[in-house]
């Protein structure tokens, strides 16, 4: 009998073991999920930290580890936690993990206080209530918090990791290297530039909406690599598929395609901040504070020809810096540049440039769809227009510490929205940098008092004419001054066996819990 048992719980085991082979290019920074605001390391974490809310399959929001929440006053907020939840060590979830997490994000080392912007203060008032205590008025903060993930405060003390890691410096810690959450999915192990690989939370609060037991994250740097390990069955998904390659794959009957547009606006960004422009042959200044040179840029640049060409039709050529599916987005303001080099030699001319100057771009080969063959095409193009480039091209997970120790003179980067509101770009990128979530990824160090106002007063407005207004400012503003250089909106189709079923995400973080296998 014991033999037949042990033979028929073989045959049944497979049929409960459902894993979900993932492949992209891009690998996790990190597993402390207050480290680094990156988008393939909040695609992992999700897995296993939860916030007090979440969004739906539609990106609606709705309760996680809080069920429910009132609101006190304007300035406060009280969340209802879930009761029993554990995590995945087995010890308690309650409100002191999540005053302890507060405490945490905010710490200047990391680059995630954009969650939690506008947050004065989280108190508890019992084990399952806690009071988050605000600034002013904030219309975005069920949004903004979903993204404030909450970790187990017995157990980052225990291993030392009370504070968040200093990416920057390379430092590792216990957190950095290992996760207890309370989340769907338990991270068994990472090997840097291998494998992620991860295994249901049978003891989750919550019930998945697929059949999904396991996941095993692959980052597959190289493109042709990438698309064979799909062809030949030895992964099941593909969320960044090469731009060559996608209407070859719309025809192989064993698999299909998945469209959508990310929430992400892929641009270049300038120092604007340092008297004399690294990497560079001008001695003494920085021709990225002349708006003329700015606008020169933006000009010499022909996004029809990088959509048309580079990224085979899968782009929406920008204007502004959010993109469509962005609260704030209109096609009233996202102006495209004209492409005219010989209007850009002009104004590089009139503002002391004739012969143009020389800069170094930095850019990532393994981060975005295309990114080292679109700062190729920039190179060529800015030549036509005046500007002598030299392309430094590296792996992301070197090219973030040096972005964010400022050492760069032009940046390429990629900026998604995962609260689908404008204000999240503004505040991010064009607000001037302080130890918080203002400026945090401001890598050029753009400083316009004008518009901070209007960014600062966006935080708190409640009417929503007046705060769409305020939107629209800021976003014109930001494509007037020439601030950035909006490249394109970018678009992400995704591959997949037929047998896989799975919803498509705006904010490039697919679910494994709403996906099935068969």
């Amino acid at each position: 009998m014991r033999l037949l048992a042990a033979i028929l719980a073989l045959m049944v085991a497979p049929a409960y073991a459902v894993t979900l082979k993932w492949a992209a290019q891009n690998d996790i920074l990190t597993m402390d999920p207050h480290s680094q605001n990156h988008a393939t390391t909040h695609a992992i974490m999700q897995y296993a930290y939860e916030g007090l809310t979440r969004y739906s399959k539609d990106y609606q929001i709705e309760p996680c580890l809080a069920t429910s929440w009132d609101m006190v006053s304007e300035t406060q907020y009280r969340f209802h936690l879930r009761k029993n939840v554990k995590f995945h060590d087995g010890s308690p979830f309650t409100a002191d993990d999540v005053v302890f997490s507060f405490g945490r994000i905010k710490q200047p080392q990391g680059t995630n206080q954009i969650y939690v912007a506008g947050i004065k203060e989280v108190k508890k008032v019992d084990d399952t209530t806690v009071d988050l205590m605000l600034e002013g008025p904030h219309p975005l903060l069920l949004k903004n918090i979903v993204d404030f993930r909450i970790m187990s405060k017995s157990w980052s003390e225990k291993n030392r990791s009370q504070n968040i890691q200093d990416y920057s410096k390379q430092e590792e810690t216990y957190a950095s290297r290992n996760t207890n959450g309370t989340g769907p999915y338990l991270i068994k192990g990472w090997e840097p530039d291998k494998r992620i690989v991860m295994a249901v939370n049978k003891e989750w609060w919550g019930k998945l909406d697929g059949n999904i037991t396991d996941v095993i994250y692959t980052p597959i740097k190289s493109d042709a690599t990438r698309v064979s390990a799909l062809l030949s069955g030895e992964v099941d998904l593909v969320t960044d598929l090469p731009t060559q390659d996608v209407e070859r794959l719309r025809k192989e009957p064993a698999l299909k395609i998945l469209d959508g547009h990310e929430v992400r606006t892929i641009f270049i960004g300038l120092d604007q901040h340092n008297d004399e422009l690294k990497y560079a042959n001008v001695k003494g200044k920085n021709p990225f504070k002349d708006l003329r040179v700015r606008k020169a840029l933006n000009m010499a640049i022909d996004r029809e020809a990088i959509r048309k060409v580079t990224m085979r039709g899968l782009s929406i050529p920008a204007g502004i810096m959010i993109a469509p599916g962005v609260h704030g987005h209109s096609k009233d303001i996202d102006i495209v540049p004209k492409f005219d080099p010989a209007a850009a030699k002009k104004l590089l001319a009139e503002a002391g440039y004739p012969d143009g100057f020389e800069f170094t771009l930095d850019c990532p080969n393994n981060r975005y769809v295309n990114d080292e063959k679109i700062c190729q095409a920039l190179v060529s193009m800015w030549a036509k227009g005046g500007v002598r480039v030299k392309l430094n091209a590296m792996q992301f997970a070197t090219y973030i510490p040096k972005l964010l120790n400022f050492d760069t003179s032009a940046y390429m980067l990629g900026w998604g929205v995962p609260t689908f509101d404008g204000l999240y770009t503004l505040q991010s990128l064009v607000h001037t940098k302080t130890k918080g979530a203002d400026g945090s990824f401001n890598q050029g160090r753009i400083s316009d008092k004008k518009l901070d106002e209007i960014i600062d007063q966006l935080k708190i407005e409640t009417d929503t004419n007046k705060r769409d207004a305020l939107l629209k400012q800021g976003l014109e503003i930001t494509r007037d001054q020439a601030y950035y250089v909006p490249l394109h909106h970018q678009m992400r189709p995704w591959a997949m066996k037929k047998g896989v079923t799975i919803v498509y995400s705006l904010d490039d973080r697919p679910q494994a819990r709403f996906a099935t296998v068969k």
